[in-house]
């Protein structure tokens, strides 16, 4: 459009100068009544030319809202407006405006008698605008801007990511518009949809093929052009056949150059940047530059999803490099060596394909590439666009080692965690696609390297972006890493980059390298004993380099600065052989830990400075009997006391040699915003409202036929969906709705709330309905689980206890005195005979109880020895008590262990502690909570509300901490008011039938806390080693 057909006499502007001068006769001249005059002017001049007004545009990357944003016919924007009325100052108002991050594109800023018009950042016009020549002059001005062509390549590839949301939902819409209206693209996208179903996931939403075809069309010129292969989309095997659904889709109105010229300004920037590159290195920098703008910009939800991470180049490198080296010393041959079959099974960009391309002689390439067929290099990816962009490196190395285009017959479309039960479908994409699947799977790989996906659980528990499950893997991890783990939780075993270690290990079959950078959890966690056991069996050597930078583990770290991927979790780069005929030898172990305060960039420079595996510093580690690597800091001898339990005895029929036969894990509701709460009431009319959307959804999906894809086919509405309770949807499980399922409940220390206790809306109860069946008599001994991270706890509960009782980010096992069947009947004691008889043999006395040994039990996990000298051992496993040096102590820690009991449960009965009571006299008077707080810089002083606050708490009280808090700072933290407003739901602790209840709760734990420090601080010596 070269210009616009507008005049000063023109009817729509007569009639903005009309409406201003009946506003000025009204007197009503503030912005929100005469900026409409100026809106229909540009609704006026916008629909001549078929653009849309969007009136109070919310832009969410800048978090801002402008008065209007015009948009074309393709959904895209091309200017916007911000109204002032006639008081303002409008140069101030312009400039605040500017520096709260406004668009300087191109924006007019308006009040009635004055405009400023800012493109490209700068003024273009400042002016009155009471004449209608300078009103016309803006409005063609503004209307008739074209963004400059970008001379910058980065600055055009930060805009291009920028713009790829607002692309990638315009291109949405007109794909949904023509799903309607299109027959022929209808079919094309339906084969097209059950062709990617059958190849890469069967629950795969709808959703995800289009953000396929948004890809391909977004991304299919820079293929072409950047890397002068006009032949791109005719010789690649997955791009022909989108191309056939894109054909369908223009078949009607949709014109994909006319759209894709909005982009010409980006695109020539690229092209030109791309002309510019010296080598092809810029060029596959630059293209993985772009990979990465397009998922932060438009697939947030695969990039979370799938745990996309650039690997950075040192690391690359070293691995490669490594590999190399480890295949000559243990098998006396190279990457370039016959049917050395290397496989990346999550290419990504392919840089570890091609590095590896470049430490194979030019002379042996042609063989390793496969440019006469059965290649031995192999490469997997699930993802589209990944999969684009490693075809272009892979095969433009190829291009510039040999000087002879071939296509990359190794590379395919594929879910690699999949493809063991993808042998059973009938088509991979294309037959071309699944005869390279098939080609792949039959060959013997020698090298699995790469870097897996990351995620397990999405950034936001309330996105609708399960991982999958992968039936021929996960029966893998259950049979081998779970069946041999000592730990209940085992939800982490199912991690991607745990399945990457599962699938690799079979893989590689007889003899091999494994080379894989991954979390560093598998190192030091117990819930990983599993992991670390199988590989000691699978493997000869294991070099595990710990890069180190888990923010998670100590927060002072900056996952941007000292991370290697700039993320949170630990990384290690892990080095895995196995050697056929496996020795008889024990697996050597080899560890190195890089320093906890180095800079991301010192961390490259230590893999550049070392070169391969053979320039690092290697500490041979000697694992214990529990596959324990890491042991510093665990005591040998706390294998010899009696176990509280374990997960083996816990499931046999047997009595086992424990203190207690049963326990598990608190209660995990993943919701608890909706089945907890202080009132009664509110909880069970809320429960009310979710159990009948859940309902309803339950039906519609059964009338429905029970569809594959659930996750996409279940409405959000009163409910939190998650993966348990999806299940529960299809395995046809009601949501009860009854009184019955009402309990009391121990959320955190000392904060009792009602629970709803009903298996559907909960996701785990573990075995606590058999703990504590209705109306049932029961105690339960509560500790911080394996692998916490707060300080070690022990709670006494007579209610169910929650997972995360006394650390939001641990769990907690539970150990009952007694167990029931689940109808409240058959009460048997869970403390073992054979503990008792232990006890009683120990000590020489008959008259030992099991309740005397579940408060010894109780006394001995208060111990602050104990909990010191024993905190790595009880990272990794359930405490082991020792016993008492003599049975006078035990029968002083008996004694003691039944004062904790009585004070911790008996708690609201606690004589109340004398506080003082000071009260504002200038406050209004008030009972109700909000939120309390301590006084700044004196926890001695604590702030119930404006009207009233406590003074005189004893320091000493504070020392009774549970996890990461202290008794009376749990009170603090619960008894608030609290909003979810994610969820509209709100939590109020206060009761105006005992409305000073709190204060006394607040007096009452405050007696139990100075009390528990007193009995824990007179404890008597365990007799444990001094050393």
């Amino acid at each position: 459009m070269d210009s616009i057909d507008l005049k000063p006499d023109d009817e729509g502007v007569k009639r903005y100068y009309d409406k201003l001068n009946d506003y000025r006769n009204l007197d009503e001249t503030h912005e929100g009544t005469v900026k409409a005059a100026f809106q229909h002017v540009l609704e006026d001049v916008g629909q001549d030319i078929g653009w849309t007004l969007v009136q109070e545009h919310y832009m969410k990357e800048r978090s801002i809202r402008v008065d209007g944003a015009l948009k074309n016919e393709y959904n895209l924007y091309h200017g916007y407006w911000e109204a002032k009325d006639s008081d303002d100052d409008l140069q101030k108002e312009v400039k605040k405006k500017l520096e709260k991050d406004y668009p300087k594109k191109n924006t007019v800023f308006q009040a009635p008698n004055r405009a400023v018009l800012i493109q490209d950042g700068g003024v273009v016009f400042d002016d009155s605008i009471d004449d209608p020549q300078r009103l016309v002059d803006l409005l063609r001005q503004f209307f008739q801007y074209r963004e400059p062509a970008h001379d910058d390549w980065e600055r055009a590839v930060e805009d291009f990511k920028g713009r790829v949301p607002e692309l990638g939902e315009a291109l949405q819409e007109i794909i949904e518009t023509e799903l309607e209206e299109n027959q022929r693209f209808e079919e094309a996208f339906q084969e097209f949809f059950d062709t990617c179903k059958q190849a890469i996931n069967p629950n795969l939403a709808e959703e995800a093929v289009q953000e396929m075809l948004i890809q391909h069309l977004l991304t299919e010129r820079i293929f072409r052009k950047v890397f002068k292969n006009p032949d791109f989309v005719r010789r690649n095997v997955i791009a022909r056949e989108i191309e056939n659904v894109i054909e369908a889709l223009t078949s009607r109105s949709f014109s994909r150059e006319e759209f894709l010229k909005q982009l010409d300004r980006f695109y020539i920037a690229i092209e030109e940047a791309a002309e510019a590159a010296e080598d092809f290195s810029e060029k596959q920098e630059f293209l993985n530059s772009i990979y990465e703008q397009f998922f932060q910009g438009f697939a947030v939800d695969v990039a979370d999803t799938h745990g996309i991470v650039y690997t950075p180049q040192p690391i690359v490198d070293f691995m490669v490099n490594s590999v190399s080296g480890l295949l000559n010393k243990e098998f006396d041959v190279g990457l370039e060596g016959d049917d050395v079959h290397v496989l990346d099974p999550f290419v990504g960009t392919g840089n570890f394909i091609v590095r590896t391309m470049r430490e194979i002689p030019r002379k042996s390439l042609p063989k390793k590439y496969g440019a006469k067929g059965d290649p031995e290099l192999h490469a997997n990816e699930v993802m589209l666009l990944p999969y684009y962009v490693a075809s272009m490196n892979i095969e433009h190395e190829y291009y510039n080692r040999i000087g002879e285009y071939n296509p990359f017959e190794g590379i395919c479309l594929v879910d690699t965690f999949g493809s063991e039960d993808e042998r059973q479908r009938p088509q991979l994409f294309t037959e071309e696609n699944t005869e390279r699947v098939k080609r792949q799977q039959q060959e013997s790989i020698k090298v699995v390297l790469g870097n897996p996906p990351y995620n397990a659980q999405q950034q936001n528990a309330m996105d609708d972006n399960q991982n999958r499950e992968y039936d021929h893997v996960d029966d893998r991890i259950r049979e081998t890493y779970a069946e041999d783990s000592s730990a209940t939780l085992l939800s982490k075993l199912y991690d991607p980059y745990v399945r990457a270690i599962r699938w690799a290990t079979d893989r590689v079959g007889d003899e091999g390298v494994v080379a894989l950078v991954t979390n560093s959890s598998f190192v030091h966690k117990n819930s990983f004993d599993g992991v670390r056991k199988h590989l000691e069996e699978d493997f000869d050597e294991v070099y595990v380099l710990d890069c180190g930078g888990n923010v998670r583990k100590n927060p002072k770290l900056s996952g941007t600065t000292h991370n290697v991927f700039g993320i949170q979790v630990g990384v290690s780069i892990n080095f895995l052989v196995k050697r056929d005929g496996k020795s008889d030898s024990d697996c050597d172990i080899y560890y190195h830990r890089m320093g906890e305060w180095l800079r991301k960039e010192e961390r490259y420079d230590v893999l550049d400075t070392a070169g391969d595996w053979r320039g690092i510093d290697w500490k041979k580690l000697e694992p214990n009997q529990r596959h324990t690597w890491l042991t510093d800091g665990v005591q040998g001898e706390f294998e010899s006391y009696p176990s509280i339990g374990n997960k083996d005895a816990r499931a046999s029929s047997e009595e086992p040699e424990t203190i207690f036969w049963e326990y598990s894990l608190g209660v995990s509701t993943n919701r608890d915003a909706y089945v907890y709460d202080f009132s009664r009431n509110d909880l069970l009319d809320r429960i009310e409202e979710v159990s009948t959307f859940y309902n309803t959804e339950l039906n519609r999906y059964q009338r429905a036929g029970k569809p594959n894809d659930i996750s996409d086919f279940l409405r959000e509405g009163a409910l939190k969906w998650s993966r348990n309770l999806r299940r529960a949807v299809k395995s046809g499980r009601k949501f009860e709705h009854d009184q019955k399922h009402l309990r009391i409940a121990h959320h955190r220390p000392f904060v009792q709330k009602y629970l709803y206790f009903q298996n559907v809306a909960v996701d785990e109860r573990g075995r606590n309905h058999y703990f504590y069946p209705p109306d049932a008599e029961n105690r339960a001994i509560c500790i911080s689980d394996t692998g916490y991270r707060s300080k070690y706890s022990a709670f006494i509960c007579d209610e169910p206890a929650d997972l995360h009782l006394c650390a939001t980010k641990d769990g907690f096992q539970c150990f009952p005195f007694y167990v029931y069947d689940e109808d409240g009947k058959n009460r048997r004691e869970n403390i073992t005979d054979w503990a008792l008889s232990q006890y009683r043999s120990q000590y020489g006395d008959s008259s030992i109880s099991k309740w005397d040994i579940f408060h010894y039990v109780y006394a001995v996990l208060h111990a602050p020895r104990y909990r010191d000298r024993y905190q790595e051992n009880l990272k990794q496993q359930l405490p082991r008590i020792p016993y008492s040096p003599s049975k006078s102590t035990f029968w002083q820690l008996v004694d003691a262990g039944e004062q904790l009991a009585g004070l911790h449960l008996g708690y609201e009965d606690a004589e109340p502690f004398e506080l003082d009571e000071v009260e504002d006299e200038n406050a209004e008077y008030e009972w109700r909570v909000e939120k309390m707080k301590f006084a700044d810089d004196d926890q001695t002083v604590l702030k119930y509300n404006d009207f009233l606050s406590l003074h005189g708490i004893p320091e000493r009280a504070h020392d009774y901490q549970l996890g990461n808090r202290s008794a009376l700072e749990w009170l603090v933290n619960q008894y608030r008011v609290r909003t979810y407003n994610r969820y509209d739901i709100t939590h109020d602790p206060n009761d105006p039938d005992d409305k000073w209840h709190i204060v006394d709760l607040i007096k009452r734990v405050t007696t139990v806390s100075v009390k528990t420090v007193d009995i824990v601080n007179d404890l008597p010596d365990l007799g444990l080693p001094k050393d």
